[in-house]
């Protein structure tokens, strides 16, 4: 479950009381995430995210709520945080760091299909298009100085050859980066398939913005494209890739720089979950009784990336 704190009714109603959302008719913890506690409230105005934060950098908590704020009155499809009754959107509950939040339309595609591919990378072009003009910064806490730093701590725990593929990746990295200054803005830093929801092929919302950060768009981008785009086996799709793509730079359209090094962040940001997922099993044990995730996959999508030719980008 992912109710690490639990909550009653009682003090759920009172905890509404600050806002302009309605009496409670109903709670419920939702049993899934791994950091937070999170429960779906409903009342008599509509239904709502409540979200305890149980772990992390409660010092970032503002960033993401000037930020979503930002992203809703671009109309981009998140959940806004709702303000009580004085305009303040962050709270404290049951001793926790709390946020409401309307609770956004439809369902993660396990699956998506093309037209859901398409309005992703339309949200997320829209999203960098304007995210380059938010005023908050937040660094990036899984850039470049970070595999160069934690990478070392997991090197013991790795046979020979990932041990070498993982020191030439990163070495590899830093010199192609080197010097180099690609378009910046406020990412999404996580934007994995169960971090939306969907109507049919309708987009209802991006949602879990708790990595974001400032830094690199095409990050971002690469991020999306490893976990949309990519089949069982690792390859890349190459309907789902363009679908993305193409819809995304009708919008922001890519740079030199970023063309010139899109295969380096697609292996860049696959070896990041690599890294992360073997930091969680081997050095940094998550704080609740959850299941980590297997860094196999990322690895395996590390060596599709280094063998096997990435697909042209859209003009």
């Amino acid at each position: 479950m992912a109710v690490f704190t639990p909550l009653s009714d009682a003090q759920v109603a009172e905890f509404l009381e600050r806002f302009n959302v309605g009496n409670l008719r109903s709670l419920k913890g939702v049993p899934h995430g791994t950091e937070n506690s999170t429960f779906f409230v409903t009342t008599e105005r509509g239904e709502w995210v409540l979200t305890l934060f149980e772990q992390g950098e409660f010092e970032d908590l503002p960033f993401f709520v000037d930020l979503l704020d930002y992203l809703d009155a671009h109309d981009l499809p998140v959940p806004g945080p709702i303000h009580d009754r004085q305009g303040v959107a962050l709270q404290r509950l049951a001793g926790r760091p709390a946020l409401l939040f309307p609770r956004m339309p439809g369902a993660h595609p396990s699956a998506p299909n093309l037209a859901q591919c398409a309005a992703l990378g339309d949200a997320l072009g829209r999203m960098h298009l304007v995210s380059q003009r938010f005023q908050g910064s937040r660094a990036n806490p899984r850039d470049l100085d970070w595999l160069n730093r934690r990478h070392l701590e997991v090197l013991a725990f790795l046979d020979d050859a990932d041990r070498a593929l993982m020191q030439a990746e990163i070495a590899d990295y830093t010199l192609a980066f080197e010097g180099i200054s690609l378009p910046r803005g406020a990412i999404h830093g996580d934007l994995f398939r169960d971090n939306t929801l969907y109507e049919g092929d309708r987009l209802g919302g991006i949602i879990d913005f708790y990595n974001g950060c400032t830094g690199e768009l095409l990050f971002d981008l690469a991020i999306v494209i490893n976990d949309w785009a990519s089949d069982e086996d690792g390859k890349l799709n190459a309907e789902r890739y363009s679908a993305i793509l193409g819809a995304y730079v009708k919008h922001r359209p890519l740079d030199a720089y970023e063309r010139r090094l899109w295969s380096t962040m697609l292996r860049m940001t696959a070896l990041r979950y690599w890294l992360s997922r073997l930091l969680v099993i081997h050095v940094d044990p998550p704080a609740h009784d959850i299941t980590p995730h297997d860094p196999a996959r990322f690895r395996l999508l590390l060596g599709r990336r280094l063998n096997a030719e990435i697909p042209p980008l859209p003009a």
